[in-house]
């Protein structure tokens, strides 16, 4: 069987799918009924979160080392998790990085990673993937960037996949796949380019 390709993941978000790995490494494709999404325009971040973005507890990086936070956000949680980040996923997505689609926001302490996020670019649509992290609030300052990043590019759509607690947290909401993929036609033919350009002062003062 032919092995998963960067080609093969812009086909699948392009239609509204994405590929997990069971606990044997195979690879499964899912659109999720009903799909979550974080609306743009409605994020705020936790009151807790903002004596952090003050003090700039954290160095954000972007695409530093894409294919790390991938590996940190396959580790497992606790003894005995599983991951449905297999090795092939990581080949496949770190392929699509270096096709500059796929993206990492980093945090960092004294040069040490330790937290982030990863995800896919296309069109108007950001397809988030996975976080992590190894300091308390790292993942947090990490997506809180990310959001400003979309908004200031011009993206429309945050895809978020499922919804849980740990997305929900930032304002995830479920809707009907269809509208989903009525929306994901259209973003997906517009033009929104991921690029750090976000002043770090802005971040501080402007965390709504």
């Amino acid at each position: 069987m032919q092995r998963l390709s960067a080609d093969d993941l812009i086909y699948g978000y392009i239609n509204g799918i994405f590929p997990m790995a069971d606990a044997d490494n195979s690879l499964y494709w899912y659109s999720p009924e009903p799909r979550a999404i974080i609306p743009l325009d409605t994020y705020k971040p936790a009151k807790s979160l903002r004596p952090v973005l003050n003090k700039n507890t954290f160095e954000v990086r972007i695409d530093t080392d894409f294919e790390q936070v991938m590996r940190y956000c396959a580790s497992p949680r606790y003894d005995g998790d599983s991951t449905w980040i297999s090795d092939e996923i990581v080949e496949a997505y770190v392929e699509l990085h270096q096709l500059g689609l796929a993206h990492s926001v980093e945090a960092y302490i004294d040069n040490r990673l330790v937290g982030g996020l990863y995800g896919v670019s296309l069109g108007a649509a950001f397809f988030g993937e996975s976080m992590f992290y190894h300091v308390p609030d790292a993942s947090k300052v990490a997506f809180h960037y990310l959001i400003q990043i979309l908004r200031n590019q011009g993206f429309e759509l945050l895809d978020t996949q499922f919804i849980n607690d740990n997305v929900r947290r930032f304002g995830a909401v479920e809707i009907p796949r269809a509208e989903y993929m009525k929306m994901l036609k259209q973003v997906i033919q517009k033009k929104a380019r991921f690029k750090n350009d976000i002043p770090t002062h802005l971040l501080r003062n402007n965390p709504a």
